[in-house]
This record gives structure tokens, C-alpha cells and sequence, in this order.
């Protein structure tokens, strides 16, 4: 293919793959990096971004991976959508990385490709027991209540008993839902009717949280905490035991903010539990409790038992936890009567197509988020990058999304800065797509057939949900059909 000079070769032209928090974020910094940079690196200050999803709407984890009754959701989302609304940022969502287009396609057209793919995916449960039916993973769970386009659309929720096995805010989330009142969630979120109507018959009178390691090893963060206290018609219970820390590992905690607060916070949870318990068992606000949230640290699920192919108990051994965070069996057992069983013990970040995987790690091969050949060497693959879980796994906050985000655009315009001008046939360096034509992706997808939902078609889609909403007098009412989607993105509906 030859280069195409009658289009605008100057500038930059970079795919970014998902259009969640990362691949926008990434996208936004790429943008102010270049324009500060740009002239002193000898790369200019032009570039277009081109996102492609492969859902029909972007945003990612902050629509379909977050617990709808999270307050700050929206205003993630809010920020993301300004940032998209940018005239070098180009959404093309309803298009499928590996199946609509590919590698091949791509580098002929973009002068670099960074892969934000996130994980949809859990870790499975390496335990006795995890195929019984009633054992679900995390992930599948928080689809169908936030109302993922190829979600199932009804979820068994017959269990008066349930266990969630994890320690972290997924897990939070989790059970918090599960314990959640369905017109709460109607009245104050954007669920949807099939969601509602599916809460409307939960059965859960008793939730048990189990943790492996100790009050303070814990990774829980203070709004999920809060949250977790102000459950209508739930009552809190902790194991006093749990609490007794030793000096050392009051001192360990104390060295990070985030922990220390943690722990303050979960000390404030057993003051709470104990004035539940002496008001006769009641709620925050000391209105009679139907539901109990039972919290249990240094307990390890060791098995989950079964009966006729179902879940009837979940075995768990007490541990015990040093100030360092090592963790130590005891050899005492417990079982605990559960007909369900959630497991949210982290998510496995999604392969690729075209680029090695790290299975031990679970992420894209990538050092300091340039991709490599082999996740066993350290041979980079030119103009092929990561960054978010993809780059790192699945750890850390929208915090350290920026912070990957803000290194692997450093590290991009490095590369690029360093390519030289017989590469690029350009006055300029970074120049290394050989068919510079604009239209040229739109004409690829065209011909292929895509569906393709730009950005006024996520406004248009982002209109009916309000004005849905409206007419029930809430904020939003999610739309979860993915024809739909599209149907309305595209004046079809």
C-alpha cells in the first residue's frame, strides 16, 4: 500500500482499543502530552485518536462494572463523556477488535495501537465444590445488575442463605446488592425492569462475608464501607475477636493513609454492630433488621459441599494474620448453611487477538506497557502498547489508571519522537502508517458491513435513558438490549 499524500499527513494517528476509563483517559493525556510536548520532542501537536469498542456505548467498568448505587458514577461518566466530546477523539463503538478488525488492519492505518481492554472475566475459584450449582463468579453477577448487552437477563435469587467469598470492593459490592431493597435501587439508580423485578424476589435473609486475612490486610475502601453501614433493614455482625489487633500491625496500618482509614472505619463498623445488637437487633436508623450481614475475618474457604449436584454449605478454616500480611492456617474448621455461594477474587483481564498473554500474571505481555512477542522475553513489538488491567492486571482504582495512562503515553512519544524521517516519508517523525487517508477506517468497517455508534449516537442513546427515566421520575433508566442500543444510537427507535 502506498501512502496517500493528498490527505493531512502531519499528524499523528493513534488506535486505542476500549473505550472504558483507561482507554479514554489514556486518550485525553495523549492529547495534552503532545500538545506540551509535542514541539520540543520534534512530533508536532496534531493528533487524532480513533477508540473503538466493541459494545455499542463506551465507558466500560464505569457502566458495567460498578454497583449502580455507587453516588459517584455518575460524575466519572460525566467527565468521561466531556472528554470524549473532543474533535480529535473519534468513538467507534459496536466494533469488535479480532472480528470486525484486526491487527492487520490497524497498523497500516495508525501510527501506534494501545490496547485498554480491561477484564470482564473472573479468577476461578480453585476450590472443592466451585462447579456445584449455586456458585457463581462475580463478574456475571454484576452484568446482570448493571445490565451488560449479552448478559443473561434473569438471575437465580432463591437462597435465604448466601455466602461471598473476598476482600475487596467487588465483593463489597456484591453482597451489598444482595442485601440491597429493590425499590431502593428502583427509585435511587438506573437499574433496569428485568433487574428489578428480578430483586423483587431475592430470597437472602442471611449473608456471610468471608475474608482470608485480618482486619487490617483488608482492601476495602472507606466509601464502600460507608455504604455498607447505611443498609436499610440489615444488620451488621462482626466476630469481636476479629478486632483484637496486636501493636505491630496497628503500627503497619497506620504507615498508609488508605489503610489507616480503613481500619478506623471498620472500628467504627463493630461500635455499629454492637449498638445493632443491644437496640434488638435493628438497622442503622434502629428500625427492626430482616436481613443479617455477617462479617468474617481470617476465615478461608476451604470447600463448598453439595447435595444433588446443589450447594448446601460452605467449609471454611479460621488463619491467622501477622502485621506483615502472611497468613497462617490453624487447622479449625467451620461450616455454614448456604444454598449460594459469590466468589470476587479478582478478574482475569481479557487476551487479545494477535498479542501474547502472561497467564501467571493474567494481562497482555507488556513491560512498562509496550507489548512484548513472548511473555517470556523482553523483545518489544513496535507500536503496540497497554495500558489500565490490560497492562497492569486486575489491581488498583481509577487513581492508577491516570497514573499507567500518564507513563505509557510518555513512553509512546518517546518511541515515536525516536523513529526516524526515512521511516515516515514525513517532514515530521511518528509518521509510520502507510495509508493516511481519514476515511480510510470508515470505509474498512463500511465495507464490512459494521453497525458503527459514534459519539451523537451515545448522546442520542444517552437522551432516551434520561428521558426514560424522567417519565418515572428518576435520573435514568438503562437500556440493556444491545440491538437496542444501537436501534436508538442510529434513529432506528
Amino acid at each position: 500500500m502506498e501512502t496517500n499524500y493528498n490527505a493531512d499527513a502531519s499528524e499523528l494517528r493513534i488506535a486505542v482499543i476500549g473505550a472504558g476509563p483507561a482507554g479514554i483517559y489514556s486518550s485525553d493525556i495523549f492529547l495534552r502530552q503532545l500538545k506540551k510536548l509535542g514541539d520540543e520532542m520534534g512530533l508536532g501537536t496534531s493528533a487524532r485518536i480513533d477508540l473503538f469498542e466493541k459494545l455499542p456505548v463506551p465507558f466500560g467498568l464505569v457502566r458495567y462494572g460498578v454497583a449502580p448505587d455507587h453516588p459517584s458514577i455518575k460524575f466519572i461518566a460525566d467527565a468521561l463523556a466531556k472528554t470524549l466530546d473532543n474533535p480529535n477523539i473519534h468513538l467507534y463503538a459496536n466494533v469488535e477488535f479480532g472480528k470486525d478488525i484486526t491487527l492487520d488492519d490497524l497498523l497500516p492505518r495508525y501510527d501506534a495501537v494501545l490496547f485498554a481492554t480491561g477484564a470482564v472475566e473472573d479468577k476461578p475459584l480453585s476450590i472443592p465444590g466451585a462447579s456445584l450449582n449455586g456458585v457463581y463468579g462475580a463478574a456475571k453477577f454484576v452484568e446482570w445488575y448493571d445490565g451488560y448487552p449479552t448478559s443473561e437477563r434473569t438471575w437465580p435469587l432463591d437462597a435465604s442463605e448466601v455466602a461471598v467469598i473476598g476482600g475487596g470492593n467487588v465483593a463489597m459490592d456484591v453482597a451489598r446488592e444482595l442485601l440491597r431493597d429493590a425499590d431502593y435501587l428502583r427509585e435511587h439508580t438506573d437499574i433496569s425492569d428485568d433487574v428489578y423485578n428480578g430483586l423483587l424476589k431475592n430470597q437472602a435473609k442471611t449473608l456471610h462475608l468471608f475474608i482470608r486475612r485480618g482486619v487490617a490486610q483488608a482492601k476495602f475502601s472507606v466509601q464502600e464501607l460507608r455504604e455498607m453501614e447505611k443498609l436499610s433493614g440489615v444488620q451488621i455482625v462482626v466476630n469481636e475477636n476479629d478486632f483484637d489487633l496486636d501493636d505491630e500491625t496497628i503500627d503497619v496500618a497506620g504507615k498508609d493513609k488508605l489503610t489507616r482509614q480503613m481500619v478506623e472505619e471498620l472500628f467504627a463498623i463493630r461500635d455499629l454492630s454492637e449498638d445493632m445488637e443491644d437496640g434488638g437487633n435493628v438497622d442503622f436508623e434502629g428500625n427492626p433488621a430482616n436481613r443479617r450481614y455477617i462479617i468474617h475475618f481470617n476465615s478461608d474457604p476451604v470447600e463448598i459441599l453439595g447435595e444433588d449436584g446443589r450447594v448446601r454449605a460452605i467449609r471454611v478454616e479460621r488463619t491467622v494474620t501477622s502485621a506483615d500480611g502472611k497468613m497462617t492456617r490453624t487447622g479449625e474448621f467451620e461450616e455454614y448453611p448456604v444454598q449460594a455461594v459469590y466468589h470476587a477474587i479478582g478478574y482475569k483481564p481479557a487476551k487479545v487477538s494477535g498479542v501474547a498473554y502472561d497467564e501467571n500474571k493474567t494481562l497482555l505481555a507488556n513491560k512498562d506497557g509496550r507489548i512484548l512477542t513472548d511473555p517470556d522475553g523482553d523483545v518489544v513489538r513496535p507500536r503496540l502498547y497497554a495500558t489500565g488491567w490490560a497492562k497492569r492486571g486486575p489491581v488498583g482504582l481509577i487513581g492508577s489508571t491516570k497514573s499507567d495512562a500518564l507513563q505509557i503515553v510518555e513512553n509512546m512519544l518517546e518511541d515515536l519522537a525516536k523513529s526516524s524521517l526515512e521511516e515516515c516519508e514525513s517532514a515530521l517523525p511518528g509518521r509510520l502508517a502507510i495509508d493516511r487517508e481519514p476515511k480510510s477506517i470508515e470505509n474498512l468497517l463500511a465495507s464490512r458491513g459494521v453497525d458503527v455508534v459514534d459519539f451523537d449516537g451515545w448522546k442520542r442513546v444517552d437522551d432516551f435513558e434520561v428521558e426514560s427515566g424522567m417519565a418515572e421520575n428518576r435520573a435514568r433508566k438503562k437500556v440493556v438490549s444491545k440491538q437496542m442500543l444501537i436501534d436508538i444510537a442510529n434513529h432506528q427507535q
